[in-house]
C-alpha cells in the first residue's frame, strides 16, 4: 500500500501530538502544524521518527486563508499527496459575553471554525483527484444542544458550526470516497487543564472518570480505517456520557 500521508493542525501537543504518534507507529507520514509551540513541535517531530513514521513540522497560521492553502499545497509537494486532514488546533478563552471584546469574539471564529473550511477546500481537489481521503474535525461533546454557554460563548457557537460543517464537506464530497466526520471530546486530560479542575468535573460526567488521550485517539484511528468507509458525516462522543 502506498504510504499515507496526514496534516494534523495542533499537532505539536495534546490530543494532535497524541494522534501523530499513534499514526508513525502505524508508518504514516505525519505533517504537524503549529502556530507558537516551536520548541513542542520539534521535540513531537522528532517522537514521529523514533516510532517509524515521517515527520515534517511547519509554522503555520491556518487563521489566515492564503497560508491555510499553501499548507495545504507544501504538504502534498512534499509527500506527493494528502490522505488524512485532522484539524486538531482549537483555542478558546473564558470570559463573560458581557464582557467579551470583539477582537476575542471573532478569534474564536477565526481560530475554531474558519480554518476548517480554508483548509477543507483546499484538500478537496487532491482528495477527489485520487478517490481517497479522510477528514476528521473537533467539536465539543454538548455543541449539537444549543444551549447557553454564558462563559465561552463564541467558542460554542464555533464548534455547533463545526458540526454543520463537517455535515456538508461529508454530503460534498461523499461521492469522492471522501469522509468528512467529527469527534466531539468531553472533558479529556491533555494537559492543558488544570487536574483540580478535571478532578471536580468527574462527579458530573455519566462514567464516573475524566477520559483519557487515548480515548480521543482510538476514534480517530476508527475513523481513518476502512473499517469506517461509510461512516460518513457523524458526530462521535468521547465523553463518557456528558454532554449527551
Amino acid at each position: 500500500m502506498t504510504e499515507r500521508v496526514a496534516l494534523i493542525t495542533g499537532g505539536a501537543r495534546g490530543i494532535g501530538r497524541a494522534i501523530a504518534l499513534d499514526l508513525a507507529a502505524q508508518r504514516w507520514s505525519i505533517a504537524i502544524c503549529y502556530r507558537t509551540s516551536e520548541g513542542e513541535a520539534t521535540e513531537t517531530g522528532k517522537a514521529i521518527v523514533e516510532r517509524g513514521g515521517k515527520a515534517l513540522t511547519i509554522r503555520c497560521d491556518v487563521s489566515d486563508p492564503a497560508a491555510a492553502r499553501n499548507l495545504v499545497q507544501q504538504v502534498e509537494q512534499t509527500g506527493g499527496r494528502l490522505d488524512a486532514l485532522i484539524n486538531c488546533a482549537g483555542p478558546y478563552h473564558r470570559v463573560n459575553l458581557l464582557e467579551e471584546t470583539p477582537q476575542g469574539w471573532a478569534d474564536m471564529f477565526s481560530n475554531n471554525l474558519h480554518p476548517i473550511f480554508y483548509l477543507g477546500q483546499a484538500a478537496a481537489p487532491g482528495m477527489k483527484n485520487r478517490k481517497y481521503g479522510r477528514i476528521i474535525t473537533f467539536s465539543m461533546a454538548n455543541a449539537d444542544q444549543m444551549i447557553a454557554q454564558p462563559d465561552i460563548t463564541a467558542h460554542y457557537i464555533a464548534k455547533a458550526g463545526v458540526l454543520i460543517l463537517t455535515r456538508t464537506l461529508a454530503k460534498l464530497l461523499a461521492p469522492h470516497g471522501i469522509t468528512v466526520n467529527a469527534i466531539s471530546p468531553g472533558f479529556i486530560d491533555s494537559g492543558s487543564a488544570p487536574p483540580g479542575e478535571l478532578a471536580g468535573m468527574a462527579k458530573r460526567i455519566p462514567a464516573g472518570y475524566i477520559g483519557e488521550v487515548a480515548d480521543t485517539v482510538a476514534a480517530v484511528r476508527f475513523l481513518l480505517s476502512e473499517e469506517a468507509r461509510y461512516v460518513n458525516g457523524t458526530n462521535i462522543h468521547v465523553s463518557g456520557g456528558w454532554g449527551i
